[in-house]
């Protein structure tokens, strides 16, 4: 049983090799898009509106970016295996929960919850290549803080430092992640127009990412999350 689950996208070697082109398409499609930045992407924000950082030293930071991915790689070779004859499923199983997840949110809102499933229209006024860039940022970013970062550390934190139950924990860390993944859309300057039905429906995607992110990886996650954006915000 230990050979096929490290060679599984839930393993973080798998995972980080099957993102980071990803990462990197959306790193250099911000050169196309500025000043149109992802809200989430705290660092390359930082880079560019914070610190002013040039074209220059925007690629010298890609290059330490990928010389310090390479090295994470030489690490985690030694106790995890990468098997390439995941990447296809994982790709085709994203498509799939992309296709589906927002449907099933809408069922959940109406028939369930009585809500309107209403969106705020993201990016109306940017191009298509803007919006293609943007989500896979998304996907990448926001899965990357809300669900590897926030999720894990919320778990972390209600399960070992308070000592609360495991299934507590995890129930508690679920919600007040998707929470703050849904907040985080409204916030200024670039963020949506506040509406109780799309703070819903982003909630329960949030809870649909971390379940995802749980039971099949951070790269099913991750592609789930940018191949259901490039649906909705560019091909519709």
């Amino acid at each position: 049983m230990g050979a096929p689950q490290k060679e599984s996208p839930r393993n973080l070697l798998t995972s980080l090799v099957l993102v980071f082109p990803l990462f990197i398409l959306y790193q250099v499609g911000v050169l196309f898009t500025l000043p149109m930045l992802n809200g989430a992407d705290f660092v390359t924000v930082l880079l560019f509106s914070t610190l002013a950082l040039s074209v220059k030293g925007y690629l010298l930071f890609l290059a330490v970016v990928v010389l310090a991915f390479g090295l994470g790689l030489a690490v985690l070779k030694r106790t995890q295996h990468f098997n390439g004859r995941v990447i296809l499923p994982v790709l085709l199983e994203s498509v799939i929960y992309a296709l589906t997840m927002g449907s099933l949110i809408v069922l959940v809102m109406t028939r369930v919850l009585g809500l309107s499933s209403t969106l705020a229209a993201g990016l109306p006024d940017q191009g298509l290549l803007t919006r293609l860039v943007m989500s896979v940022g998304a996907g990448v970013y926001e899965e990357a803080i809300f669900r590897l970062g926030l999720l894990s550390g919320f778990i972390a934190l209600f399960d070992k430092a308070l000592g609360m139950s495991r299934w507590a924990a995890v129930l508690a860390a679920f919600l007040l992640s998707s929470v703050a993944f849904s907040l985080v859309h409204y916030l200024p300057p670039t963020g949506d127009p506040w509406s109780f039905g799309s703070f819903t429906f982003r909630s329960l995607a949030g809870l649909a990412f971390a379940t995802l992110f749980k039971l099949r990886g951070f790269a099913v996650a991750v592609y789930t999350h940018a191949f259901y954006d490039v649906f909705v915000l560019v091909l519709q």
